[in-house]
């Protein structure tokens, strides 16, 4: 109650509390018959939020429990996912492995392989250094014959010689081979170097006539791009210039373009080549026919020493005298 100053006529005692100021302001509405609608509305409101928060958090609840479980099965999925593209890169990663392997092997049988070919490349150098110091010994020691060494594009360059010893056109580049058979390559890089040189003859010289195409024993003496070619071996070359000598002094005089002006002489010294080549073979023939028949005759002579001495040992006593039946 407001504290102010009242008369003793209108002082009265509190209905309520009897004067004892202790009621509570819910109990004094509550005796007053009237209601706390302050309280009535916060307890209402209390209400509706707990209905409120306990609806919205029954979903949520949900809400997370769904999410929970597409999370886990996005989760289930990619790892599923992931798992199968790791058992590919596994896949992958053992056949990259092998594939490595076997690029590495691949090498190592490639260096080995390079090292046999090295070996066996400077083995035929030295082979081919050989045969060619063996060749100019040789070809010094031909009547009439100059020869040169030359550093590159071909081996030699060999002419004829004047009578003081000066040599003389033509020219001919020598390429010396000692390998199983001749190849185009080698026919086309000596008249690639004659060309280079401006020398009109080349010459390819092969060790044994086994070592020669059937197409080179056809064409001995051929021109190609403007270079006449001999094919021959070591044993046929001294025979071969001498047939080439006289053409060779026709081209001197005449100039290096006498056979593309006289094909007929050519085509005349490549059948010479040809008639000699056959020549060559009957006489082979005949040296082996020679051999096999003195073969046979030392044959039969050691038979007929042994007869002899057999009939030797055989001989009677002497003083012995046979019967006429024996005698006949």
């Amino acid at each position: 109650m407001p504290n102010r100053s009242l008369s003793p006529a209108e002082s009265i005692a509190c209905p309520l509390c009897s004067g004892a100021g202790q009621l509570s302001r819910a109990e004094i509405l509550d005796r007053l018959g009237v209601r706390d609608f302050a309280r009535v509305a916060q307890l209402s409101a209390e209400e509706a939020f707990r209905l409120f928060q306990q609806k919205h958090g029954n979903e949520n609840q949900q809400l997370w429990a769904r999410f929970e479980t597409e999370l886990t099965k996005r989760t289930a999925d990619s790892e599923l996912r992931h798992r199968s593209e790791l058992q590919a890169l596994a896949v992958q990663s053992d056949s990259l492995n092998r594939r490595v392997e076997d690029s590495l092997r691949e090498v190592t049988q490639l260096r080995e392989r390079n090292q046999e070919l090295e070996i066996a490349l400077s083995k035929t150098s030295r082979v081919g250094k050989l045969e060619e110091a063996d060749f100019a010994q040789e070809a010094r020691s031909w009547a009439g014959i100059s020869i040169e060494r030359v550093s590159r594009n071909g081996d030699f360059i060999l002419a004829y010689r004047d009578p003081s010893g000066a040599p003389i056109e033509p020219r001919m580049v020598v390429d010396n081979k000692d390998k199983s058979v001749i190849s185009e390559s080698d026919i086309d890089k000596l008249v690639r170097d004659a060309r280079e040189r401006s020398i009109p003859v080349a010459v390819l010289v092969a060790r044994t006539e086994e070592q020669l195409r059937q197409v080179d024993k056809d064409s001995r003496w051929s021109r190609k791009d403007g270079v006449w070619l001999l094919r021959t071996t070591r044993q046929w070359m001294p025979r071969d210039l001498d047939v080439l000598k006289a053409l060779f002094e026709r081209m001197r005089i005449h100039g290096s373009d006498f056979l593309e002006k006289n094909s007929a002489v050519a085509e005349e010294v490549r059948r010479t080549f040809a008639d000699l080549d056959r020549i060559e073979g009957e006489l082979k023939k005949a040296t082996k026919a020679i051999s096999s028949a003195s073969g046979l005759v030392t044959k039969y002579r050691g038979r007929l020493q042994e007869l002899c001495e057999s009939a030797v040992e055989r001989k009677l006593p002497t003083g012995c005298e046979l019967s006429p039946a024996q005698i006949g």
